[in-house]
């Protein structure tokens, strides 16, 4: 709200300015103060065509357009230098109250039509060699130094690149295991921000380019102003099996260490384990689109029931179709020494063998695929392959979503559900079991006071039996699903936190080198 009052009220103090600078260019002021009307002028004391500010219009390119007009009409009142350019752009405003309201101050000519008559006049005497014509442009106030010009083409790049990066495209690379058979560790993507609906910028105050830290420093932006969730029409609706790129539900609380981050939820559920590694760390809190980023596949939407089975999922009671690469860890029994050469070229990385059986080198327990599987039986006809039950290792209740045993005693990442996943709108009772797993939900991402009294649900401090969703939510799994932390071990994916959809991989280096095979494959496979 602050925000919007903020816009709305440089808006009017805009139009104010407008008005004092329209009657010292031979405009009537009462121009300045009309909507549309006063851009059109605008465009016209600069030079360029009225139909101009129809770029005003057009998402993202009103920006550059509105940035380009506010330098244009402080250099036609003769203010050409860099530094007048970064007051035109940080607060246009305030320069234009100047400019209108000082009596030495005076409408000179329309600079940017006589800025490309000199810019065609430069080119010309540069192609001619013309020495004189040159020597002459030397003393035209829209004449340059070469460090002004590189100064700003670097700022205008990094500009541009910075709103591409927040409302088209951006790059990111695969640092986890976490969708190997898809996606490899080293894959670098590019990801469209406007498949599933551009989301606007929540955090307003950030360094450009960086996601959330400075190396060495910290965080990267302030966490006020912000703006509140926002996101314009989809291209296309976000559909099961979607690999999807979305802000890290529990991000919001963390602790950053040189291995990993750390969620504050993580130490809550594993202090043994997380407690030793954050120990002396600061707690970071952080906004919604400046969680960590993570990729996934969606492998369910808003409205599905899903329930894993002996490691196969079930979605609104059928069988799931697996992605085609699909991992599992597998205790894998060679029948004699084997030569582990062709691994790396068959994609089994050493992240990928996790150790062999303690007294019998030969018993080894590797992630795989089933075309390794098959590879692996081509070297060793004798192969022994079992899949291995997670349920004899970590991923027991307490370890995983919603971290309530006694509720859920069975439930492991290879048998897990069934589970509502929530859609907008729809509304569901509130049991022991529901509120385990709808409220963060409820507290955290719906932003509600939720508490417990004499075995009641209260939420706004009322008393309530049920629960009616405001926003849709996902379910996200990684393909290599004995080796990926994902919705089972922390819940659902709010829509809010959505980023983008990845389009293709540009690049990929591995342990063995640049893949050059991977170059411009696409990223979104099943």
């Amino acid at each position: 709200m602050g925000l919007l009052i903020f816009a709305i009220v440089s808006y009017i103090l805009l139009s104010i300015s407008l008005y004092f600078v329209f009657e010292k260019a031979g405009e009537a002021g009462w121009k300045g103060l009309v909507p549309g009307l006063n851009f059109v002028v605008w465009s016209k004391l600069t030079g360029r065509s009225p139909y101009y500010a129809l770029w005003l219009l057009v998402p993202i390119v009103n920006i550059f357009a509105f940035v380009g007009m506010s330098i244009d009409l402080v250099r036609s009142f003769g203010k050409y230098s860099f530094w007048h350019s970064v007051l035109a752009v940080i607060y246009p405003p305030a320069f234009f109250f100047y400019l209108g309201l000082s009596k030495d101050e005076k409408y000179i000519e329309p600079a940017w039509m006589k800025e490309k008559e000199y810019m065609t006049q430069l080119k010309q005497a540069l192609k001619t060699g013309d020495k004189r014509i040159l020597r002459k442009l030397e003393n035209s106030p829209y004449a340059k130094s070469a460090a002004r010009e590189w100064v700003e083409s670097i700022i205008f790049a990094v500009f541009a690149a910075a709103f591409i990066r927040m409302f088209l495209i951006e790059a990111y690379m695969i640092p986890t295991s976490s969708m190997e058979g898809t996606l490899l560790v080293g894959d670098y993507l590019f990801v469209s921000k406007v498949h599933y609906g551009l989301r606007t910028p929540m955090t307003v105050v950030q360094v450009p380019l960086l996601h959330n830290r400075i190396p060495g420093v910290g965080e990267s932006y302030l966490k006020k102003p912000s703006l509140p969730y926002k996101r314009l029409p989809a291209l296309q609706k976000l559909k099961r099996n979607d690999i999807v790129v979305f802000n890290f539900p529990e991000g919001d609380s963390v602790y950053i260490t040189p291995q990993r981050t750390y969620s504050i939820y993580d130490k809550r559920h594993n202090p043994q384990y997380v407690g030793p590694r954050i120990r002396g760390k600061k707690l970071v809190t952080r906004p919604i689109d400046k969680k960590d980023h993570y990729v996934k596949r969606c492998v369910a939407v808003a409205g599905d029931s899903l329930q894993i089975i002996n490691s196969q999922l079930y979605i609104n009671g059928q069988k799931a179709p697996n992605p085609e690469h699909i991992q599992f860890i597998y205790k894998v029994t060679f029948s004699g020494p084997v030569n582990t050469s062709s691994f790396l070229k068959w994609g089994i990385s050493q992240e990928d063998v996790k150790g062999s059986e303690q007294g019998n080198p030969l018993v080894n327990y590797i992630v795989l695929n089933q075309e390794q599987i098959e590879k692996l039986k081509s070297l060793d006809p004798g192969l022994k392959v079992e899949k291995v039950n997670m349920a004899n290792f970590s991923s027991v209740p307490h370890n995983i979503f919603p971290y309530a045993p006694k509720l859920f005693p069975d439930w492991t990442i290879d048998d897990y559900g069934p589970v509502y996943v929530p859609k907008a709108g729809s509304t569901v009772a509130l049991t022991p079991a529901n509120l385990a797993l709808y409220r963060r939900i409820i507290e955290v991402y719906e932003g509600n006071k939720l508490s417990l009294r004499n075995g009641k649900v209260f939420i706004n401090d009322q008393p309530a039996d049920t629960y009616t969703f405001k926003m849709d939510y996902y379910w996200m799994m990684g393909d290599n699903r004995h080796g990926s932390e994902d919705s089972r071990y922390w819940g659902f994916v709010p829509e809010d936190h959505i980023v983008g959809k990845p389009l293709f991989i540009f690049f990929s280096k591995g342990p063995e080198g640049i893949r050059w095979e991977r170059m411009f494959k696409s990223a979104n496979t099943f």
